[in-house]
């Protein structure tokens, strides 16, 4: 090679080192921007959630649902248009956790279940690596639970579980300590009020998460499986506890701080609604277990519960009140996963706001909105609607767009 050759050899290397280098630093910027949202915010301590003294007094939660990740760029789309297939893989679907995650900046992703697509998932351990990347790469705080496709790949219900815990940034626990419970993934998350204010060491919002099954394993009952017994006296304890706590000295409130719960298979009670009743679009069946196990009214009677949110029916994304909780369904997410040409792949984002005094002090929870956001050109704004206030049941908006 002579001398001229090498010259611009270097000089190549050069210029392709200045752009990784350009490259890495603003990933340590959006990470540090996402990773600040907020004066006071989310990632203030390590592990405990809170909500930002900022200007709105707001914590916001991205719902994921439905990714069914496989093997990366070399697993294909399901029902998108001809002319998108030859270059649509899984990587659409880490695309659009990106996209989404700098637009809404939550400061909670939560991944309803579903998360990989075992039957196509060559290696599970890398597959949930994959899937979770983005929401570990920029250093945010994420949970999962399972759902029924998650362990049909190289590890166990369990292991899948066992993996996810131990992976960077995440909340997610794999039970309650010394508590004998049916299923992987059951355990809850508080949301402290704002940084320096009286309810700064109360969880003024609590987040349940809980295994909802795969598969009925009783042979004389069909279908999917469904919340157990165990599970249900887990919540109706850990619900009676964070309510007591809330409403006991110091600080003691009069009423229990909003609970907003999250698993993967819906509720039998998901077919009480149609068109007249709820903000969002049904186009399937509700795929629920043939059993009703009775979650809905342990969740009824505990009295804390504003609203649940699943996946599972990718063609659904509504929320309907029933006995004032809202059941909400966030919409097929991932391009590996079955869906409707022309009808965007979703997510879910859900915001509480706390109350203000006239002397500026943040106090418990006034409200809790929804709305979804479309993998389309305009990364769309859809359904927004009140899901819980204050002094109110919820009301229903009128179904809107925004760019």
């Amino acid at each position: 090679m002579d001398s001229s050759s090498l010259l611009l050899s270097f000089l190549l290397l050069l210029i392709l080192a200045a752009a990784a280098a350009d490259v890495s630093v603003e990933s340590r910027e959006e990470r540090s921007a996402l990773h600040r949202r907020g004066e006071g915010g989310a990632v203030e301590t390590p592990g405990r959630l809170r909500f930002s003294g900022g200007r709105r007094g707001e914590f916001k939660i991205l719902q994921v649902a439905d990714m069914h990740y496989a093997d990366g760029r070399s697993t294909g789309c399901l029902d998108v248009f001809p002319n998108q297939i030859a270059t649509c893989s899984d990587l659409n679907t880490t695309a659009f956790v990106y996209r989404v995650i700098r637009a809404e900046r939550p400061d909670l992703v939560v991944f309803t279940g579903d998360n990989i697509f075992g039957f196509d998932a060559t290696d599970a351990a890398k597959s949930l690596d994959m899937a979770f990347a983005p929401a570990v790469t920029l250093k945010l705080p994420w949970a999962a639970v399972l759902g029924n496709h998650d362990q049909e790949s190289t590890l166990s219900r369990e292991g899948v579980m066992r993996h996810i815990v131990r992976l960077p940034h995440t909340l997610s626990r794999l039970n309650p300590d010394g508590t004998d419970i049916d299923g992987f993934g059951n355990y809850n998350l508080e949301v402290y009020g704002s940084k320096g204010s009286s309810l700064a060491n109360k969880s003024v919002l609590n987040l349940y998460f809980l295994d909802s099954g795969d598969y009925s394993t009783v042979p004389s009952i069909p279908g999917y499986g469904w919340i157990k017994p165990s599970q249900q006296v887990w919540f109706e304890r850990t619900s009676s506890r964070l309510q007591k706590e809330y409403m006991s000295k110091p600080q003691a409130q009069k009423n229990a701080a909003p609970g907003l719960v999250y698993f993967h298979i819906p509720l039998p009670e998901y077919s009480s609604f149609d068109a007249s009743n709820f903000t969002g679009v049904r186009q399937e069946g509700i795929s629920s277990a043939s059993i009703n196990s009775g979650f809905f009214a342990t969740m009824a009677e505990a009295g804390d519960v504003k609203a649940v949110f699943t996946g599972h029916d990718h063609l659904n994304d509504f929320c309907g009140k029933l006995t004032g909780i809202q059941l909400c369904y966030a919409g097929g997410f991932g391009y590996h996963a079955y869906g409707k040409a022309g009808w965007s792949r979703r997510a879910r984002v859900v915001s509480a706001y706390l109350e203000k005094t006239v002397d500026g002090e943040w106090l418990g929870v006034k409200s809790i909105k929804t709305w979804k956001r479309l993998d389309d050109q305009n990364l769309s704004t859809i359904d927004s609607q009140v899901l819980w206030s204050k002094g109110n049941n919820g009301r229903r908006r009128k179904r809107s767009t925004k760019n």
